[in-house]
């Protein structure tokens, strides 16, 4: 935040110009009137009466600080009117010279300036003398000469204000020497009223030299009557600029806007060369530093201050002042020396009893003029405004941050997504594509309640790591929800878009270590693009959101968003109420799909399959109602409905002498609820069915997700003496050794392998490998999707014991499989009893 500089700011020698111009001047004025007046010199003594009058009339009033430079008002003008009517214009000028020069010495400023001083005056009264010698003559005391006298000495302040206007219009600029023409003007006020004094001593003196010792006293009186006003004036005008300065504090305090509004305040305030506000790193915070410069109009990165001073501020936790009439750290006095500074003071700014940084004003002013012990409590007094300003502005800052990030990982939320989603989407450039990749953690809730949320945030502070790392310096990651993150970043395609979400996957995938424990994670990606899948951002985050829940129902994990999706959401949500209703009616069918053992065509059970024909859609696909069940709180009912028929029917089956064992479906949250076991229980007791007739299909996606937490309620099972079977063998992520851990009796493969088998050899190897390490773990293996002879014999080749699909027969109510029982089955004997057996297939 560097500033501008107003002007080019030109070395201080270039005064010689204008102070050689002036000396010209007064010399040439000297020449002039030593000839007119060859004898001049007689006067001595009243020249020196001259002087130390002038010498006495040149303490300051007040003074007017333009920039660096500094404007002393005085009332040389009563001496110098009284000398120009009683002493010949050599010695008045000689007079105003030396009275100049003394003072010049006294105040110990550079040679520059005392040179230009010296000839600014003697110019100046040179030019007042010519302005007196083309008037008349003067005669007397009266107004003729009061005109005269106030001329001449107007005219010797105003040669002395251009004479200083031009010089720091050389310097500094025409801006610097505007403001120095602007600040002069009071001066020439002072100057007509000094003359009007004059004029008064001038008359008086005339009736009676005794009034001498009265005006003396007179100009003493008005002396401290000036210095007493501007004082009362200054320290008004500090209370007003105070009063400002709070105002725009207040009205800028909760912006970043504070260093511009409180730096150039400050140092107009304290009349400072620099001014600096100094804030330490702290947290999201980095360090800040600017200073304002009285010759730059914006603000600088730099600060004058010498670091010991600053050091001893902030660590004593109180206000610094290091100067020539500031003796309180005295002993600092040489690092200003060795960084050529005048004076510093610097105090911390403190919120309660943390010091948040300081407030610093360095160089006073005016050649002459040094900070005092009232400056210091004025700063004081504006940090203490400062530091609660800049307390504001960072709460501020910080519930703005808030309001627009996730607390736990600091990345953007989903207010903050949804608006950089609304400006991306404004701006289409050819060849390019927004893309919405959302990631769904899988697993979070299992850590949450097995390890405790605070296990759980760590997950998710690693994931959002991850991201960042991976997502790429154009992508703004986020977080939407508990355990949903989003990438969003212009590609060049949908094919790149859905390579980048596959790449960003597999690097997101790995273990993790949490606490103690070291575990493996997951996600599901969905993806959306603009402008393909809309321009509203709260669409894209929601389509991405369906996407993503497609995504993991799929082995590859990575979903684009496509219409048919987002339908089959709406219209799984319309669902809900009419699977209630559907319950209450018992409107839902149970049918029933036989499972045949591939040795001998034996029919040794079925399988029991919900059904539903909604009135308005017609016939819903299980996957929906059932995904309806799982988020609505109903599934317990659907499970124990389909479980009901088919104990039901079982007892039927036995009774009627066809008995026939029946296979439920159990999602993984029904392996959650301790009270499921018991049940099971009293069913099998109402229906006086064995248990060994009844087999529970876990799928091995949902069981091994939940292992740990489902296997209290299998082995409750187990010991109940139902069956149990991992459904879907070979679709799931999980390593093949966790069925040692599961007290399962039937490992049953996945369709998609087996009606693939006979012309995959990927298909038919997996197979193979199922039914090897099924037969090693002592399980019996059930093949899914049979649907042609040859898949038949090959399972047989292999050593499969149970065969299920539409090559036997599809699903089918009760009353229809009894017919089929009739028709296509036929009692045999066997050493354990009677069974059904398949009279032909084909």
């Amino acid at each position: 935040m560097t500033g501008r500089p107003a002007a080019p700011r030109r070395p201080a020698q270039y005064a010689w110009f204008v102070t050689g111009s002036l000396a010209l001047f007064a010399l040439g004025g000297i020449a002039w009137f030593w000839v007119e007046d060859p004898h001049w010199y007689g006067f001595w003594l009243g020249g020196l009466i001259a002087a130390a009058g002038l010498v006495l009339a040149n303490v300051d009033v007040f003074s007017v600080a333009i920039r660096k430079q500094n404007i002393a008002v005085v009332l040389t003008e009563i001496p110098l009117v009284l000398a120009v009517y009683y002493l010949p214009p050599v010695l008045v000028i000689l007079a105003a010279t030396s009275a100049t020069l003394l003072r010049q010495l006294r105040s110990g400023i550079g040679l520059t300036k005392v040179a230009f001083n010296i000839a600014k005056s003697a110019a100046a009264t040179s030019a007042a003398l010519l302005v007196v010698a083309v008037m008349p003559p003067i005669e007397g005391a009266g107004p003729t000469t009061w005109g005269i006298l106030f001329a001449a000495a107007m005219t010797s302040a105003l040669v002395g204000l251009l004479a200083l206007a031009a010089v720091v219009t050389l310097i500094q600029g025409t801006q610097a020497g505007q403001e120095a023409l602007r600040a002069g003007l009071p001066t020439l006020i002072t100057a007509s009223v000094s003359v009007a004094v004059a004029c008064v001593c001038l008359v008086a003196v005339e009736a009676t030299p005794w009034a001498t010792a009265l005006l003396a006293f007179l100009a003493v009186a008005l002396v401290f009557a000036y210095r007493y006003l501007a004082g009362f004036l200054r320290q008004h005008r500090t209370l007003a600029d105070v009063h400002e300065l709070t105002l725009a504090m207040q009205e800028h305090g909760n912006d970043t806007s504070l260093p511009d509004v409180l730096l150039g305040r400050v140092r107009a305030l304290m009349r400072a060369e620099y001014a600096t506000m100094w804030l330490p790193a702290s947290g999201r915070h980095p360090e800040l530093q600017l200073t304002a410069r009285v010759d730059d109009r914006g603000l600088l990165d730099i600060a004058p201050t010498p670091a010991v001073v600053r050091e001893r501020a902030i660590g004593g936790q109180h206000a610094v002042a290091v100067g020539q009439k500031l003796n309180d750290d005295a002993d600092l006095r040489g690092a200003l020396r060795s960084s050529r500074l005048k004076d510093v003071i610097v105090v911390p700014l403190r919120s309660g009893q943390t010091t948040v940084g300081s407030l610093e004003v360095v160089n006073r002013l005016g050649g002459t003029m040094t900070f005092r012990p009232a400056d210091v409590q004025v700063l004081q007094t504006v940090a203490a405004h400062v530091a609660v300003a800049v307390e504001n502005s960072r709460l501020v800052e910080r519930l703005r941050f808030d309001a627009y990030h996730d607390r736990l990982t600091s990345l953007p939320n989903r207010r903050r997504m949804t608006d950089a989603l609304a400006e991306a989407v404004k701006v289409r450039a050819p060849g390019e594509v927004v893309a919405v990749i959302l990631f769904d953690v899988d697993g979070l809730r299992d850590v949450n309640e097995s390890m405790g949320h605070a296990a759980g945030d760590k997950l998710l502070a690693e994931v959002a790591e991850r991201l960042r790392g991976i997502a790429g310096p154009g992508a703004l990651v986020g977080r939407i929800g508990g355990d949903e993150f989003v990438v969003t970043l212009r590609v060049e395609s949908t094919e790149e878009t859905v390579r980048l979400a596959t790449e960003m996957r597999e690097q997101l995938r790995g273990s993790m270590v949490v606490g103690s424990l070291t575990l493996d994670v997951d996600t599901a990606a969905g993806v959306s693009l603009h402008p393909d899948h809309g321009d509203d951002p709260d669409a894209l985050l929601r389509r991405a959101e369906v996407a993503a829940n497609a995504a993991k129902a799929l082995p590859y994990g990575v979903q684009m968003f496509h219409p048919a999706l987002e339908s089959r959401a709406a219209r799984r949500l319309g669902l809900a109420a009419d699977l209630r209703r559907a319950l209450d009616a018992g409107e839902l069918e149970v049918h029933f799909q036989p499972k045949v053992s591939i040795k001998d065509r034996h029919l040794i059970g079925v399988e029991c399959l919900a059904r539903w024909q909604h009135p308005a859609h017609g016939e819903v696909a299980p996957d929906d109602f059932v995904a309806v069940a799982e988020h609505t709180g109903q599934l317990d009912r659907l499970t124990q409905v389909v479980l009901t028929a088919g104990l039901r029917h079982c007892r039927e089956w036995s009774d009627s002498g066809r008995p026939l064992s029946i296979a439920v479906n159990l999602s993984a949250r029904t392996l959650l609820d301790p009270r499921f076991p018991d049940q099971v229980h009293e069913l099998l007791k109402e229906y006086q069915v064995p248990p060994g007739q009844v087999t529970f299909e876990i799928s091995e996606g949902g069981m091994l997700g939940e292992i740990e937490r489902a296997l209290p309620t299998l082995y409750r099972l187990r010991d109940l003496g139902v069956r149990l079977s991992v459904d879907d063998f070979g679709t799931g992520a999980s390593s093949l050794s966790y069925l040692r851990q599961l007290p399962v009796h039937e490992v049953k493969i996945d369709d998609s392998f087996v009606q693939g088998m006979a012309t995959d050899s990927g298909d038919l190897a997996i197979v193979r490998a199922v039914i090897g390490l099924s037969r090693e773990f002592g399980l019996t293996v059930v093949a899914e999707g049979v649907e042609s002879e040859l898949t038949l014999d090959l399972l047989a080749e292999l050593g499969c014991e149970i065969g299920q699909g539409y090559f036997f027969s599809r699903p089918l109510p009760v009353e229809r499989l009894n017919t089929w029982l009739s028709a296509q089955t036929e009692p045999e004997e066997t050493p354990t009893g009677e069974v059904r057996r398949l009279r032909a297939v084909g």
